[in-house]
């Protein structure tokens, strides 16, 4: 018999999470006609993928590779539901927002290595073209079109919606909008259909399905099979140049990155706050994106020790709110103290300290070297005697420390408890210098001239 853990918890393996979240997914209606669409995708896949095998026309491939995109981007707009599902938890505690940056970034990547694939065959068909057969080939493009069509203009997918106006426009954005300038000067009414830029999913859609129009009537009319590999690099161009800009912005999505239009106006807010009541300073400021139109920041504000924190912390939230919805504030208040120095005398009871103090001794150098009054080497150089250190000054009550007991040194220290007053006039015996030397400081006990032993007396 087993052993029987009453608490614990049953561990699911990936296929089981997934059919989990799966489940929580298609219990939603609005998901049923994404999967609906995802269900008449695949099933469009498959015969495009057979016509393109009997066709032999790799143009074709390469436009089936969009139908294929747009299976991912159904994919990315259920993520995109289950998103919206599901609350932040310990683990993820800014929700799961990037989970449909990371899908929109994998899509238009995987989208850009199927046309790096369709560039390396269309290399290869070049040295030997082999003949193409355009009997589904025009079936197959209007099938496509259609579908590709009605799925991008049926379904609000958010993701892709937001990228395709948030990113940069492509190559083939721009010189369609340069045709579309030059025709609505001459038809106006079409302005609100071309401009400012089209929908970039539409015009490859569109485009594709021309090249491979102008493709069908070529070898229809003149054998010219080497157009069907001209037009699969065209559509294989196309489709890179598209995806390019948009993985690049979702890229610096999951960077982390700040996104340059708001720079400016965050700027501008911080001014703002640096310039509130009892704050000092705004530093460690660091704003990024957390997912498609949510921005994300964290900042450490420097506040007075007599303001209010609460309010401080209100007033930052209430004007980075507006731009930033998920703000992470670290209120300090300053704790900068000047440090004093205590120049009173030191009580007996403090001085009973350990048997492992030592006391510096001067070095032993030239007599015209030393300065009479502090005992401090006088070099041109060297900081006032108040700033040296391990020196007493002349402003601040040296601190003598007491040792009760007797230690062999033979250094001429009267050993044993004494009095603090007698402490201060007990002389330190030097090698060389007589037994009864004076320490040289502020005291009564400082000699009339330099290089004396006893009061007045000349030194031998």
């Amino acid at each position: 018999k087993g052993t029987i853990h009453l608490f614990r918890k049953s561990q699911r393996s990936l296929v089981g999470k997934l059919t989990h979240e799966f489940r929580l997914v298609a219990a939603d209606r609005r998901s049923w006609k994404i999967l609906l669409f995802g269900a008449i995708n695949l099933v469009c896949i498959g015969f495009l993928l057979m016509w393109c095998s009997s066709t032999n026309s790799i143009a074709l491939t390469a436009y089936t590779y969009l139908t294929i995109f747009d299976l991912f981007s159904l994919v990315t707009c259920l993520i995109s539901y289950w998103v919206m599902m599901k609350k932040p938890s310990p683990v993820y505690s800014f929700g799961f927002e990037r989970f449909e940056v990371l899908a929109v970034f994998a899509s238009t990547v995987l989208a850009q290595l199927g046309a790096l694939f369709i560039l390396k065959e269309s290399a290869e068909r070049f040295l030997e073209q082999p003949e193409i057969h355009t009997g589904r080939l025009l079936v197959g493009t209007f099938v496509a079109l259609f579908f590709n069509l009605f799925t991008m203009l049926s379904i609000r997918n958010k993701p892709f919606a937001y990228v395709s106006e948030a990113a940069s426009t492509s190559w083939l954005q721009e010189h369609v909008a340069d045709l579309s300038r030059s025709i609505c000067g001459i038809i106006p009414g079409l302005s609100s259909i071309f401009l400012p830029r089209m929908n970039p999913f539409v015009l490859i859609d569109i485009a594709g399905a021309l090249a491979l129009c102008i493709t069908y009537m070529l070898i229809e009319i003149n054998n010219y099979f080497a157009v069907d590999t001209a037009s699969a690099i065209a559509i294989a161009l196309m489709t890179f140049g598209t995806m390019y800009p948009m993985s690049v912005y979702s890229g610096k999505v999951l960077l982390q990155t700040t996104p340059p239009h708001v720079i400016g106006q965050l700027d501008k807010l911080l001014r703002e706050v640096s310039t509130l009541d009892g704050v000092l300073e705004v530093r460690n400021e660091h704003f990024w994106t957390l997912g498609f139109g949510t921005l994300a920041g964290s900042v450490h504000v420097r506040i007075r020790r007599d303001a209010n924190e609460q309010m401080v912390l209100a007033h930052v939230t209430n004007r980075l709110y507006t731009l930033v919805s998920t703000l992470t504030v670290q209120i300090f208040k300053d704790d900068w103290i000047r440090p004093t120095l205590s120049s009173v005398p030191i009580a007996n009871n403090i001085l009973n300290l350990s048997d492992h103090h030592i006391i510096p001794m001067p070095s032993l150098k030239a007599a015209d070297n030393l300065n009479p009054v502090t005992s401090t080497p006088a070099k041109p150089s060297s900081p006032p005697p108040e700033f040296s250190f391990n020196t007493p000054g002349k402003n601040v009550s040296p601190v003598i420390l007491l040792n009760t007991q007797t230690r062999p040194y033979g250094l001429g220290f009267h050993h044993g408890s004494a009095p603090y007053s007698s402490v201060l006039n007990q002389g330190f015996g030097i090698p060389g210098m007589g037994a009864t030397q004076g320490f040289r400081t502020d005291f009564t006990n400082v000699p009339n001239r330099y290089g004396t032993n006893t009061r007045g007396q000349p030194r031998p």
